[in-house]
């Protein structure tokens, strides 16, 4: 697999826990927050999809902060069903405030695009540009009425069995998100990363 750019290992406060990252820096004021799949199901920020979207959004000059949730790897404390999740999500972004960004993105995918969700519904204006990949509607439920003006882009793969797209995209009729939609890609994108990652890029550069 392709690796990413250069990273460094830091360790951020989170109340009484602590959060185990992986930091690419730009020169750039603007910043991502990117979530990794599901705790419980072996996900962690050195996945796959979590790492193609590290090199897509680094490839564009913008910090890269990608970390593990709660009870996963050197992070401390332990799952807790999307709830303190969302608190994990806001200590990273209180750490990027506190480095000089002054714009965020956010990024997760399948859990951590949920969590990610959760944390919209609560603080709309939070982040500066918002990218779901593969948000499991299937397994989760997404309050969509209170994301139409929030998401900017979601993908999806057309065999994904976790994300039903044509649900999604009939709840987000006239409204501005994108959604790009990878040709036989299931919820795990293996051997699509590339494909995944060029999506993304080019969306970005647009945007």
């Amino acid at each position: 697999m392709e690796k990413v750019m250069a990273e460094e290992k830091i360790f951020i406060e989170n109340g009484k826990l602590i959060i185990e990252a992986l930091q690419h820096k730009s020169a750039s004021s603007q910043g991502v927050i990117i979530c990794h799949p599901h705790p419980l199901m072996g996900g962690s920020m050195y996945n796959n999809v979590v790492e193609a979207i590290v090199r897509a959004f680094a490839a564009i000059d913008l910090t890269t902060l990608r970390f593990n949730f709660r009870g996963v790897g050197a992070s401390t404390g332990s799952y807790d069903e999307g709830r303190g999740e969302t608190q994990d999500i806001i200590s990273v972004y209180e750490y990027l405030k506190k480095e000089g960004l002054s714009q965020i993105y956010f990024a997760g995918y399948s859990f951590g695009a949920w969590v990610g969700a959760k944390l919209l519904e609560e603080k709309e204006n939070i982040f500066s540009h918002t990218t779901l990949i593969s948000p499991p509607d299937n397994h989760y439920a997404f309050n969509i009425n209170n994301l139409k003006n929030v998401i900017d882009l979601i993908i999806c793969g057309d065999a994904d069995d976790y994300c039903q797209i044509k649900n999604i995209k009939s709840q987000l009729k006239d409204v501005k998100t994108a959604v790009e939609i990878i040709s036989g890609a299931d919820h795990f994108y293996s051997g699509k990363e590339k494909e995944l990652e060029k999506i993304l890029r080019k969306y970005l550069e647009k945007a």
